[in-house]
């Protein structure tokens, strides 16, 4: 299969995951290839239970998917770990707490526990959200230049008022999330909604994921972030694989 292919494949998935459904013509209009030729990506696709044809004959993203997310977050115990670390954080702040990784400059979410106080909780698990507008994203970017260098100014949309969109504010903000530990979303991606993060580090130093506690702005206040940080990496630390 040729780069070129390979490249379409996976244009292929991200537009599915997008739009959740999808028929032949509408990738290839999307893709800019002939319908033979969407068609043909299609069935590699399927064929590896990447995408699945449903009766109407559109496709959708495939369980296969399932089992290659399954080997990144298979690392010893990182499922686990995680889900406890979620359930500590969450007890512990009375906020809706979430582990993340990065995915190509989005935070990506495997794990989540529910706030005690929080009564309409959005679910976060297998989401993948902006890196620019969110805690998670921002401290994973901070700790990932290779990423952060690939975002264009395209790729910082805005969501609400206060959402960062210059690359310029964008490095200050991560530069300084380095330097103290924990970055925050202030009403950058949904308002009324704040969020803490801290990286879940290795024993090796490399930064493997993110912890997140995420809340309504009364409850998660920004003079609460620093505190609120340290307590996140007290609870990383007691897990015994991060600190």
């Amino acid at each position: 299969m040729s780069i070129q292919s390979i490249d379409r494949a996976i244009e292929a998935l991200e537009l599915l995951a997008e739009s959740g459904t999808a028929g032949v013509s509408h990738l290839s209009d999307r893709l800019g290839v002939h319908k033979s030729t969407a068609s043909r990506i299609l069935s590699s696709l399927a064929a590896h239970g990447l995408v699945e044809q449903r009766p109407t004959g559109d496709y959708t993203l495939g369980m296969g998917l399932v089992r290659l997310a399954s080997a990144v977050t298979s690392r010893p115990d990182f499922s686990q770990v995680a889900q406890v670390l979620c359930d500590r954080a969450a007890a512990a702040t009375g906020l809706t707490a979430n582990v993340a990784i990065l995915d190509d400059g989005f935070a990506v979410n495997v794990s989540q526990t529910v706030g005690t106080g929080i009564l309409a909780a959005r679910h976060y698990v297998g989401l993948r959200t902006p890196g620019h507008a969110t805690s998670s994203g921002k401290i994973l970017l901070a700790h990932a230049p290779e990423a952060t260098a690939r975002l264009r100014e395209a790729d910082l949309g805005p969501f609400t008022e206060a959402t960062i969109t210059s690359r310029a504010e964008l490095s200050r903000e991560l530069e300084l999330s380095a330097a103290r530990g924990w970055a925050a979303s202030n009403e950058e991606w949904e308002e009324h909604t704040t969020a803490v993060a801290i990286p879940l580090r290795e024993p090796g130093g490399g930064v493997e994921a993110a912890l997140t506690v995420t809340g309504p702005t009364h409850s998660l206040t920004p003079e609460s972030f620093a505190e609120v940080a340290e307590r996140l990496r007290e609870l990383a630390a007691a897990t015994g694989r991060w600190h």
